[in-house]
This record gives C-alpha cells, sequence and structure tokens, in this order.
C-alpha cells in the first residue's frame, strides 16, 4: 500500500515524523515534489480569494498525490501537548481535501486536550489493519527520529549564535521557513549578503519553560501553539546578541497578523532593527533581494 504526503503545511510542522512512523508499518511512501511554479499555480487555482497562501501551497502538493497513491495522508491537528490550538484552518484541512481530490483521505484527530499523540498514531495503525506491536514500534521509532532532529538544530543554533557575522533570525511558521520556494530562497540570500540566518526553530526551549510576561512586551496569553512557540523562543534568543529580526508572514494570514505587533515590540524595545515580508504567488526575487540589501545595509 502507498501512502502518499503532501510536502508542505502540516508536513513541516513535525518533518519526518509521519514517513518514519509509515515506513515501519511496512508502508511505501511518496512524498510531492518540492514546491514550485506549477505547484502554486494549480493550488491558487482551486482556492477562493480568501484562501491564506499556505493553504493554496498545501492544495497544489494535495492534488499533485491525487492518483498517485493508495490514500493522501492528512492530520487533522486540533492542539499540541501543551493542549494550544492550531490555526482554525488546519482543522478543516481533511474535509476540504476529501472535496478536492478522488484518492481516499487518511486522517485521525491529534488533539492534547482529550489525548496524548501516540493514542492517535495507534488509531491510524489500526485503520491500516496492523497489529500492536507493530504500531507500538512504529510510533516509538517516530517521536525518537523526531528527537534526533529537534537535537540536531539545537547543536546548529550553537555554532551560528557563535559566528562572527551579523547574526539575523528569520521568524515565522516552518512551511514558511523550510520551503525555499515559497520564501524565494532567503535563507540563501542573507547568506550571500554576509549574513549568519537562525531560523526561529532551532532556539531550544525548556519543555517546562513558561513565557516571563514581566519582561514581555506581550501582555496576553496565547492560545494558538505557533504564538506562544515563537514568543517562547524570542524570549531565549535575546539572551544572545542579535543583530537583526526578518519576520515573514503568508498573505492573508490573520493569526500572523495579530502575532506580528507583538513581535515587532520585542526587538524594538530592545532597539533591535526589524523587517516584516510578506509573500504570496505573486512575491518576486527581485523584490526581496532589494528589501534585504536594504535591511542590510540599515546594519
Amino acid at each position: 500500500m502507498t501512502i502518499g504526503i503532501p510536502r508542505a503545511l502540516l508536513y513541516w510542522k513535525n518533518p519526518h515524523l509521519w514517513e518514519t512512523f509509515f515506513e515501519n508499518l511496512g508502508e511505501k511512501i511518496i512524498l510531492s515534489p518540492k514546491t514550485n511554479k506549477e505547484i502554486i499555480e494549480r493550488g491558487t487555482k482551486f482556492s477562493d480569494p480568501e484562501t491564506c497562501f499556505s493553504i493554496k501551497v498545501f492544495f497544489g502538493h494535495l492534488l499533485w498525490l491525487d492518483g498517485k497513491c493508495d490514500f493522501i495522508f492528512v492530520p487533522r491537528l486540533k492542539t499540541n501537548y501543551k493542549r494550544l490550538e492550531y490555526c482554525p484552518k488546519f482543522f478543516g484541512i481533511p474535509d476540504l481535501s476529501k472535496i478536492l481530490v478522488k484518492t481516499p483521505i487518511l486522517t485521525e484527530v491529534f488533539n492534547g486536550r482529550e489525548e496524548k499523540w501516540k493514542r492517535a498514531f495507534e488509531k491510524i495503525g489500526g485503520k491500516l489493519n496492523k497489529g500492536a506491536k507493530t504500531i507500538k514500534k512504529a510510533t516509538n521509532l517516530a517521536f525518537l527520529r523526531q528527537e534526533e532532529l529537534e537535537k540536531e538544530k539545537e547543536r546548529d543554533f550553537s555554532k551560528k549564535i557563535k559566528s562572527k557575522k551579523r547574526k539575523i533570525v528569520l521568524i515565522s511558521h516552518q512551511y514558511n521557513l523550510y520551503d525555499e520556494y515559497v520564501n524565494v530562497g532567503i535563507k540563501k540570500k542573507l547568506e550571500a549578503l554576509g549574513a549568519e540566518p537562525i531560523f526561529i526553530d532551532q532556539i531550544p526551549i525548556g519543555a517546562n519553560r513558561r513565557l516571563d510576561r514581566r519582561k514581555s512586551a506581550s501582555n496576553i496569553e496565547f492560545h494558538w501553539e505557533f504564538g506562544e512557540e515563537i514568543m517562547e523562543a524570542i524570549q531565549e534568543l535575546l539572551k544572545c546578541k542579535i543583530d537583526g529580526a526578518v519576520e515573514i508572514s503568508s498573505f492573508q494570514c490573520g493569526c500572523d497578523a495579530v502575532l506580528k505587533e507583538f513581535v515587532e515590540k520585542e526587538f524594538k524595545q530592545r532597539k533591535i532593527p526589524f523587517l516584516y515580508l510578506i509573500i504570496d504567488e505573486q512575491t518576486g526575487e527581485a523584490g526581496i533581494q532589494t528589501r534585504l540589501e536594504a535591511f542590510m545595509d540599515t546594519l
């Protein structure tokens, strides 16, 4: 049996977690290709004008997989282990996917408020008629792989923060940071300008650490998981010497529009240069390049 996984949106929240799980269940995995012009154009064609850019990209990857596998895996992410909510659009992604493609959608609810994520993996394995021992082993290996990736990110951060180059933190969702076509190669562009880019999710955060509201510009409790995670990471990052910050936001992302105000305050209060970039299907490399060059000049 072949399981298709869209290489967009939900995939980047937990890279390799899903595929490691299915591979150890004995299933064949097919990933959609890296984002390209054709995928974005197709996703945009099947989206309404109010759809955020990230969802359009996801639709493009979903449509590419249609007819190429037995099932397309689209998890319904609701809350994480801290019981913080994901974007509301994540709740309905599996239902929208069923409308767009003919290939059956394999899904399960991941709701940390009600049960541990591992229980959701058990349910998925059950749908694929796998035994309890096989499911448990595949689940443990998947989480172990995820832990290894997190440790790799922390080691990478430790090296970068010691760099003598100008350190620029890139703030956004993982599906914007790690998809080079979506962000028009911003990491490589900054490196070419002599900077040391640091992704916000590379910053190690203690499992039991809570945001210090007394030192933060934010006086609200975020119910979005990414909002809380980003603000926590910023507090850790500000203990180090940072030369600038760049926030990347998908066009029409309502959550980002709110979070941006709090993120910007954190850096401006400390007089750290801040740049806000909005990306969509019309974003061109030349415009981004010019803004990054101007930003680096201000440093």
